[in-house]
């Protein structure tokens, strides 16, 4: 029998198709609830689970904790010409948390239902770190190098900014991204069903900024019987409400505008960004996530104030996430203070940038030729994702990065609604397809 470059023999070797949907059932089985202040179980078992099958195929990964629990896991692969600049290709192995009463299958069980892995992490995105721990193993057993050094990053946080992940490695181990250039990572590559001769896939090459703020307003304290004009809850409320109800102008970038452009032709109908509900009605499942990219946005989601029913507080607070599109940030800032007004003192829980590149290189034919050889009707296209991903991380570090988990869903599938959503879940044959392409990629990048 022949031997492999890790040293795994050759012969009756596992195929990635095989090993994917076990190795997402086990990620997902790792709890890694992320509630954004450490009080959750962190993510150094599913790091050290990444390790330890990397290292059964010959990689020596290295696991870096920044805080007590909060791990991430870096191997690099040898490639074909190590003189060639190196791919990244990065995951996030943390989760949003999951209350198991709303779900129809537990959130932590990895259950196979309906030809579909249930479980949080299904979509956002231990789906993607399987595929890339599926198709590594398969290439390393049978000693297929790619053609550059591919870096794998698999990493703690992105769900509350990174901090404590990427940014904790970009920040204080570059050395690991040494000659790396390019990357892909999340919320990429799935597909939209146009008819029976055109799938669309789309390709993420730009992503909103965000500004996750707290609103603050100081009043005067009093006894809730008594008439106060200065109540901090309601001229807090007031504001929290005119900023939940505006509608922030519409603002086509030029990732927006390639995909619209893109979507018409395949549509043979124009679309209008200014019509908003009649354009979005013609996307189906991704509406939820296109519609968001043609506007900034702000979403109250907390609310604090007072202690006791008859008394009135003297501060009340909110939390807002806001999201702007690239080249759009200052334009936010100053309608946020316009909305809000000079009561409401606005201060940033956390800050990140807007990103954008363009739709085209050897690495985006590289995605078309892959997604086209397992899907004749496939057809890529650029799109900007609404949310944020580690992605904003390594840009810092000059890398051009890209949104390429791919994946065929059923028309059906609320694809959309499964990120941070209940019941989130990956069809077997969407996580199989997803190792097919990302191979065949591997080779062509």
């Amino acid at each position: 029998m022949s031997e492999s470059l890790s040293g795994a023999t050759t012969t009756g070797t596992v195929k990635g198709e095989d090993e994917v949907v076990d190795l997402c059932r086990d990620l997902i089985r790792i709890d890694t609830s992320n509630y954004g202040d450490h009080s959750g179980p962190g993510e150094r078992a599913a790091a050290e689970y990444v390790a330890e099958k990397l290292a059964e195929v010959g990689l020596e990964p290295k696991i870096f904790e920044s805080h007590k629990g909060r791990a991430s896991t870096v191997a690099r692969i040898e490639g074909e010409d190590p003189s060639r600049p190196a791919l990244l290709i990065h995951g996030h192995t943390d989760v949003v948390p999951a209350n198991a009463e709303d779900w129809t299958h537990h959130p932590f069980s990895g259950e196979i239902v309906d030809d579909c892995v249930w479980g949080r992490g299904a979509v956002d995105m231990k789906d993607m770190d399987a595929m890339t721990l599926a198709v590594v193993r398969e290439r390393l057993r049978s000693g297929r190098k790619p053609p550059r050094d591919i870096v794998l990053a698999f990493l703690a946080d992105e769900e509350a900014g990174g901090v404590y992940g990427a940014k904790h490695l970009v920040n204080n181990h570059p050395d690991l991204f040494e000659g790396v250039t390019e990357a892909i990572g999340e919320v990429g590559g799935f597909s939209f069903t146009v008819n029976e001769q055109l799938r669309l896939y789309l390709i993420e090459t730009a992503q909103k900024g965000m500004h996750w703020m707290r609103l603050t307003v100081d009043g005067t304290a009093g006894h809730g019987s008594m008439t106060n004009n200065d109540n901090a809850i309601t001229e807090l409320t007031e504001a929290v409400g005119r900023l939940g109800r505006h509608k922030f102008p519409v603002r086509v970038t030029k990732t927006v505008r390639s995909f619209l452009d893109e979507l018409s032709d395949a549509l043979g109908t124009p679309l209008d960004p200014e019509n908003m509900d009649e354009t979005l009605a013609k996307l189906g499942g991704i509406a939820k996530i296109i519609g968001a990219t043609l506007q900034n946005t702000a979403a109250p989601t907390m609310l604090g104030a007072g202690y006791k029913v008859n008394v009135i507080p003297g501060q009340a607070t909110a939390h807002v996430d806001g999201r702007f599109l690239p080249g759009y940030e200052d334009e936010f800032l100053a309608d946020l203070d316009r909305i809000l007004g000079p009561r409401v003192k606005r201060e940033d829980v956390h800050a990140d940038k807007a990103l954008e590149t363009t739709f085209d290189g050897a690495l985006v034919e590289a995605m078309q030729s892959a997604l086209k050889a397992e899907d004749p009707i496939a057809r890529a296209v650029p799109y900007c994702l609404s949310g944020g991903t580690d992605a904003k991380s390594f840009d810092d570090l000059g890398i051009r990065c890209f949104g390429f988990a791919p994946l065929r869903l059923p028309p059906e599938l609320d694809f959309a609604g499964m990120f941070h959503g209940v019941d989130e879940r990956v069809p077997v044959d969407g996580l199989k397809f997803g190792v097919r392409v990302l191979d065949r990629f591997l080779d062509a990048c």
